[in-house]
């Protein structure tokens, strides 16, 4: 079995949701089920709602699970696996407290060490601390494992020290939790970020003092950096899956980007289900990976050219299919949903009101859009003669020189004053596709799209 398990505790980052469609992808190539646990034994961070959030995001990506599980629902039987390792001397109380235990850290940083836990330092604090915490005994050999994407990683003989696995209010901490879960759950490949590496060999000494000797399957996911080379963050707005979706990217095209990166795929442009005919965990680069925004621009455009008109349509808010086409049209120079939906909406916009709002907001807006109020009597009066123009005469089959042609003649108008204005009363905006390519389409609109 392969698991997904997040916490309820923040938003879902772009790291999360690549380790969610590894271990999906993984399951459904070995035939496996596929488990979302939902982490929740940090009960002063979790946040009420964000378990549905993720679900509902997973689903929104195509992701989905056999199997449900709450961590919080199995304290039980955490503790009951704590008090066996007591029972034969693999954990032990420890009462130390935590101003102790910091004024060990200052005292093992004067002296320039890393700090290390002393298992003699257990019953010190026992007359005067009540509430003792559980610890797993160190390893007193070196740990190694061959991860599938890093290769082998070895910690070296004392280097992990007596480490706590149930805290002094008997709630499992998260590398004791996770261990026994995934024992519990029969999980045998585990792919996450390369942040867990040195949480790998606690839970495999959890499941050697445990007699688990099942083989369990490695693979630590490289961080994602920032446009600057740097580790992705939460200051990085592409490191939020909901801001992406909000800035109108695909859920297909994230999915497609988040496999696409430092690997080596057969193409470039492909869909969840594609990819598993093909994915191979292996081949993913150890190197972190940059996120580049406009790589995802790049695969959102595509992934559009994938809708049939009628469904784009839907998707911008519109019933005809005519206006997937148009919104095709603007694939030219807009990659988001956003940005097309901008290009569409402005189109049905009542010009005098974009004249006004552009006038209002002068000094702020781009250059492109300050060239239109240049031509604001020629606009006006443009508009009138068009209006007058369709009251005289169906322009549904007309092309768009007869179109032109009229206008022109009827307005008197040449060179800028009259394309500029043009183009503006027909788009909104003063630049973007032919307007030839655009009038098929604008023809059957003209009314609305004319409206004073």
């Amino acid at each position: 079995m392969l698991r997904f398990a997040p916490s309820p505790t923040g938003d879902m980052h772009t790291g999360n949701l690549r380790a969610a469609v590894f271990n999906y992808i993984l399951a459904k190539q070995r035939g496996e089920k596929f488990l979302l646990r939902i982490e929740d034994t940090d009960m002063q961070r979790n946040i009420e709602g964000k378990d549905k959030d993720i679900m509902f995001l997973l689903n929104l990506f195509g992701i989905t699970w056999d199997n449900l599980v709450y961590q919080s629902n199995n304290f039980p039987r955490h503790r009951q696996f704590a008090e066996y390792l007591i029972s034969k001397g693999d954990a032990f109380y420890c009462y130390c407290t935590k101003e102790f235990l910091e004024n060990k850290r200052e005292e093992a940083k004067a002296r320039h060490e890393a700090f290390r836990y002393e298992d003699s330092w257990a019953e010190l604090e026992k007359e005067s601390n009540p509430k003792p915490v559980v610890r797993l005994r160190g390893s007193q050999n070196a740990m190694k494992f061959t991860d599938c994407i890093k290769g082998e990683i070895e910690f070296a003989p004392n280097e992990i020290d007596s480490f706590v696995i149930l805290k002094e209010d008997g709630i499992p901490t998260y590398n004791f939790a996770c261990a026994v879960d995934d024992m519990l759950y029969d999980v045998d490949f585990i792919v996450r970020g390369e942040d867990h590496v040195s949480n790998t060999p606690k839970q495999m000494l959890i499941h050697k003092n445990l007699n688990y000797d099942k083989e369990i399957k490695f693979a630590h996911l490289p961080i994602l950096l920032n446009d600057e080379g740097k580790k992705m963050s939460k200051r990085d707005n592409a490191s939020s899956v909901q801001w992406l979706l909000d800035s109108g990217f695909l859920p297909q095209a994230i999915v497609n980007y988040l496999i696409l990166m430092g690997n080596k795929t057969p193409c470039e442009v492909f869909t969840l289900q594609e990819s598993l005919d093909w994915f191979d965990i292996g081949k993913i680069a150890k190197a972190p990976a940059r996120f580049d925004i406009d790589k995802l621009k790049f695969l959102n455009r595509e992934h559009f050219k994938r809708f049939n008109e009628q469904d784009l349509a839907v998707l911008l808010g519109y019933k005809d299919s005519s206006i997937g086409a148009l919104a095709k049209i603007y694939l030219q120079e807009a990659s988001t949903l956003n940005e097309i939906r901008e290009k569409v909406d402005r189109i049905f916009a009542n010009k005098a009101l974009v004249l006004a709002q552009l006038s209002l907001q002068n000094q702020e807006i781009e250059s492109q859009e300050q060239e239109i109020l240049e031509f604001k009597a020629e606009i006006e009066q443009l508009q009138k003669v068009l209006l007058e123009m369709l009251e005289e005469k169906d322009f549904t089959r007309s092309d768009f020189n007869d179109f032109k042609q009229q206008a022109m003649e009827r307005s008197a108008f040449k060179g800028k004053k009259f394309f500029k204005p043009l183009r503006f009363l027909l788009t909104g905006f003063a630049h973007g596709p032919e307007l030839s390519d655009l009038f098929p389409i604008l023809r059957l609109y003209l009314k609305d799209i004319l409206r004073s």
